[in-house]
């Protein structure tokens, strides 16, 4: 069978699918989604664009299908991707409903695509504007991409201070031994492709707004019709005695990755900070290093964030496959012999033998070049945006990691979240308003952790939380965690819960309040998994 010939299959009666409800068809190999919604029935592929998680075992809100494993969204009428983590659309497919027949009309080709670029339009020599965007990361090439996609003919120039083009930092503490090109976003011929300029090791170091010039360290500039920021957040250095030794390191790009990985096997690591970098290293080296121990500030990892049960479960199964762990401590110094790191001394006096340190203690934007600009920041270097991302001076835009920007869900209150699902929607809606098409921002927060094959997912917004009311059982891995902050869930999370943390966040986005009465309740649970 050639590629483009028609193939029409019968998926199932009309009469079998209720309204609001979704079915996964395998026709000949492929997973396609099915959906019935007023009526209406409609297909679209069913793998989720970002890492293939099976949609049909997400949640379906009307005409959209959230992700079970991290949150992003599709339409099911047009296949379009609506939030994120991922880039691309999904397949769509013809349905025909005939003699009470629902069947499927499609090709081999259609078939075999489990992801669809949306239509980008190219650049024109008459539009004489150009898009500056300053940073490399999901926020920037959303952007990029959403220009292109909203019919922008301009010229569009990204510039990062990295070797790379655009890829997947997640990747960077849970596949640390992964190359660049493997985790790259999109290939480098894309950008060509899509009149998308990639100026990379090019380092911003100043911004003129009333200039509208941007200056670079190596003495070049670049003038901007609009400018968007989107330089993230930077590792926050030691500031122990001995952090200046050789084999102590930050995490921030693939080379680092890289470098710790290799120089990790057979020897003792130490990693300071007990976060998510911080543990997702320990869980990734625990098999390959001579000896893993992770220096924690509180008593147990993860706590501020997912509370200290919750803690106390990704503790014990870290513990369990060897690593050591000194919490409610911090280091005093690092001590080294002939320029390399030898032991960590904590705070007690305990001494940590050590061959390489690894640095994860939080992050800071990446917002000190504009010093002297009249783009205004916080105390803690946050940009200030509007639910727009307008900074305080027009035709600026900031986006991702290194902004607070009002949380919808929290009616407004300012956030600074360095989520890579938040990352991308900024960008979407930075180019959307750009364009001037009034879009806020209104994003449910959506992240996850991967521990030795297991997976914690958080949606919401939990800072502030009072009370946790938990589900399920904690020894067993199989639990769901509900924030609530003044009687309401403001936050969600789970393991082995699947498609709990979506199903609240689509309950969060529609703007329903889930009371505590409710998740007390025992048939709420059955409710949010069935």
């Amino acid at each position: 069978m050639s590629g483009n010939e028609m193939i029409t299959q019968e998926l199932c009666k009309e009469s079998e699918m209720k309204d609001g409800e979704m079915k996964e068809f395998d026709i000949e190999g492929h997973s396609i989604l099915l959906v019935k919604s007023n009526g209406v029935f409609s297909a679209v592929g069913n793998k989720c664009s970002h890492y293939g998680a099976p949609l049909s075992k997400g949640v379906l809100a009307g005409d959209r299908v959230r992700c079970p494993w991290h949150g992003a969204c599709f339409n099911v009428k047009t296949g379009d991707i609506e939030e994120y983590p991922g880039l691309d659309s999904l397949p769509c497919f013809k349905v025909t409903v005939s003699n009470g027949s629902v069947c499927i009309v499609t090709n081999k080709k259609a078939l075999e695509s489990v992801k669809r670029l949306k239509a980008m339009s190219g650049q024109s020599a008459s539009n004489r504007s150009t898009v500056a965007i300053i940073g490399g990361g999901p926020a920037a090439l959303v952007c990029a991409e959403t220009l292109r996609q909203e019919g922008y003919t301009g010229r569009i120039v990204m510039v990062t201070r990295e070797k790379h083009i655009p890829y997947d930092r997640t990747k960077l503490s849970k596949a640390m031994n992964a190359k660049a090109t493997e985790i790259y976003l999109r290939p480098a011929e894309f950008y060509s492709e899509h009149n998308i300029e990639v100026w990379t090791d090019k380092e911003a170091v100043s911004v003129n707004t009333d200039e509208a010039k941007v200056k670079f360290r190596d003495g070049s500039s670049l003038l901007y019709s609009q400018l968007l920021i989107a330089t993230g957040s930077r590792p926050r250095e030691l500031r122990c005695a001995g952090s200046t030794l050789q084999n102590v390191f930050h995490l921030r790009s693939p080379e680092d990755a890289n470098a710790i990985s290799e120089a990790a096997v057979g020897k003792n690591v130490v990693i300071m900070g007990s976060s998510f970098i911080g543990m997702e290293v320990a869980a990734f080296l625990s098999d390959k290093a001579g000896s893993v121990s992770v220096i924690g500030k509180s008593d147990v990892p993860f706590q501020a964030v997912l509370g200290s049960q919750i803690g106390a479960v990704a503790m014990k199964l870290l513990a369990d496959r060897g690593i050591n762990f000194y919490m409610g401590t911090e280091a005093r110094e690092i001590r080294g012999e002939n320029g390399q790191v030898k032991e960590v001394v904590l705070r007690n006096g305990t001494q940590i033998s050590a061959d390489i340190v690894v640095a994860g203690i939080g992050v800071t934007p990446v917002s000190n070049f504009l010093k002297g600009s009249r783009v205004a920041v916080d105390t803690k270097g946050a940009i200030y945006v509007d639910q727009f991302m307008r900074t305080s001076v027009p035709d600026v835009f900031a986006a991702g990691d290194v902004v607070s920007f009002p949380l919808a869900m929290m009616e407004g209150h300012r956030a600074n979240i360095g989520h890579w699902q938040m990352a991308h929607s900024h960008g979407r809606i930075a180019a959307l308003n750009m364009l001037n098409k009034q879009v806020p921002v209104n994003s449910v927060p959506y992240f996850w952790t991967s521990l030795l094959g297991k997976s914690i997912r958080y949606a919401g917004y939990g800072e502030g939380y009072t009370e946790i009311v938990m589900k399920g059982t904690l020894e067993e891995l199989k639990f769901l965690a509900f924030y609530l902050k003044d009687d309401f869930v403001v936050a969600v999370s789970s393991m082995n819960f699947d498609p709990t943390v979506s199903n609240v966040a689509e309950m969060i986005f529609s703007g329903r309040r889930i009371t505590k009465k409710e998740v007390v309740a025992e048939d709420f649970i059955n409710l949010l998994t069935s």
